[in-house]
């Protein structure tokens, strides 16, 4: 079977980690997910990237 990692998704403003999903390692795209999410820090819909775990 296939392994996954558990990525994590940051605010952009607040720098505050709030979401994480998991994908497969062997992404064909490679390209770090960016989503407007809302932040419970920030009260507000904002951009969160994906960053290291």
């Amino acid at each position: 079977m296939a392994e996954r990692n558990i990525q994590t998704l940051v605010c952009s403003s607040c720098k505050d980690k709030n979401y994480h999903y998991q994908a497969g390692k062997k992404r064909a795209d490679k390209v770090k997910v960016e989503v407007k999410k809302f932040c419970p820090k920030c009260k507000k819909h904002t951009l969160h990237k994906e960053a290291k775990s």
